[in-house]
């Protein structure tokens, strides 16, 4: 039967006064969970007529009726299943256990765990227990090494996803202890700290030649993530070819999986160990390491069906804000639609994600008789022989600077410039980027 309760799915054909009993237990269970608002019992969709109002009034009530915090922790968005608009909520298990309801408290009447596919009260010694269990060493409760922080970067990032954070923001989002001062939260999202991401690649497959060493860093986390993020762009070949019906491409790695392992690794990590990711690229692949290893007891087969358990929640909530996050949990699975599970790496205390470079596709599909094959005619007719041989250079790099291009034609660097501004005003050719990291994009 489809829509069926599991011990991660809980459906509620109604908001009802029970719905942040259910919330709680699957903060509380190791899994998390998902409830859904407009599907029935037995698994039918009957949907939600106010999908904004119910929206409002889900969020509402997990932040202020549960304790502690619950930002960073879930997500709701709208699904429409059998043609009938759902509410879907995600709930990862929670860092900060035992979850409760804030009007109980701390007790039997408050706290809920998930058994099966119902919620159940815990006892007060299960309370007792899950508490020692705690993290307490959690960024929250850090105290950042600094506390004369400034967050302009951090303002301006909201700004830009049309949100202005008030005088009240570092409270709002998580960023003090409980004593008032700036957590290690706040350090990281700071606009200067001594948090750096590195980057570095090597000749070939191992570690021997090491041929650059970068670090990105000493500022807001996220502002190194999207420096970060620009490098790979260029790093990311993008095999082409053009067939008469258009431009075929085939990246060298797949970018979505690429982002989302690089944005896990920097969220995720566990900066408690004095560790930041580190990205390495070789001749053959590139891998993402964090400190840490798993998150809480996850195994690795629940990691691998997409179970969340974030380690630094606030930073996940300030992420998605941004907009560099999408949807909690996702991470995972994004990367699985590209790459078999082979691709994680896991260690006692780091955890590690290794991407194989794919070989050119087209490299061995153009016969002798000519290499303007790849250039379809409409293209052929407005250019002439010099434009075809940088055309076809950059079809098959599109990241090649000047110099690069000048040493694959053997044509000198001053012409080359000239006939890639032909192209450019041919509106074949657009240059996206900046000379040095930037890339060429090429029109049908």
């Amino acid at each position: 039967m489809k829509n069926i309760e599991t011990n991660r799915i809980e459906n509620k054909e109604q908001l009802n006064e029970d719905f942040e009993q259910e919330v709680i237990a699957f903060l509380n269970y190791k899994e998390g969970g998902i409830i859904y608002v407009g599907v029935r019992k037995n698994g039918q969709v009957v949907g939600v007529q106010d999908i904004d109002l119910t929206q409002l009034q889900i969020k509402d009530r997990i932040k202020n009726n549960i304790q502690p915090s619950t930002l960073g922790l879930f997500d709701v968005i709208v699904e429409t299943i059998d043609d009938k608009d759902v509410i879907k909520v995600i709930i990862s298990s929670g860092t900060e256990k035992p979850y409760y309801l804030r009007k109980k408290g701390r007790t039997p009447e408050g706290c809920y765990i998930r058994i099966g596919s119902s919620k159940e009260r815990m006892t007060f010694d299960m309370i007792d227990e899950m508490y020692a269990r705690r993290v307490k060493n959690s960024l929250k409760e850090i105290e950042s090494p600094r506390q004369d922080l400034s967050f302009r970067q951090l303002k301006i990032y909201y700004e830009e996803n049309g949100m202005k954070l008030n005088d009240n923001f570092a409270r709002n989002l998580n960023l003090l202890t409980d004593e008032g001062k700036y957590n290690y939260n706040a350090y990281l999202l700071a606009d200067e700290n001594n948090i750096s991401i590195k980057l570095v690649k090597y000749l070939g497959t191992n570690k021997l030649e090491l041929i650059e060493n970068h670090e990105y860093g000493y500022c807001c986390i996220i502002t190194a993530t999207h420096r970060i993020l620009e490098r790979l762009v260029s790093e990311n070949t993008v095999y082409a070819k053009i067939e008469y019906k258009g431009r075929k491409e085939v990246e060298m790695i797949d970018s979505k999986a690429l982002k989302e392992a690089v944005i896990n690794a920097i969220v995720h990590s566990d900066y408690t160990y004095n560790t930041s990711p580190i990205i390495e690229l070789y001749s053959d692949r590139i891998e993402i390491t964090s400190g840490g290893g798993l998150p809480q007891e996850l195994s690795q087969e629940e990691f691998l069906e997409g179970v969340t358990a974030p380690r630094n929640k606030e930073l996940i909530r300030v992420f998605k804000d941004v907009d560099l996050i999408e949807n909690i949990g996702s991470g995972v699975l994004r990367i699985l639609d590209a790459y078999d599970k082979s691709c994680f790496i896991f260690m006692d205390h780091f955890l590690r994600v290794s991407f194989k470079y794919k070989e050119n596709p087209f490299e061995y599909e153009t016969d002798d008789k000519t290499k303007n094959d790849k250039i379809n005619d409409k293209i052929n007719d407005k250019i002439n022989d010099k434009e075809k041989q940088i055309l076809n250079v950059l079809i098959e790099n599109a990241n090649y600077t000047i110099p690069q291009i000048s040493k694959a034609t053997k044509i000198s660097t001053a012409t080359i410039s000239r006939y890639l501004k032909q192209l450019q005003d041919k509106k074949i050719i657009e240059r996206v980027g900046s000379n040095k990291s930037g890339y060429w994009k090429i029109f049908k």
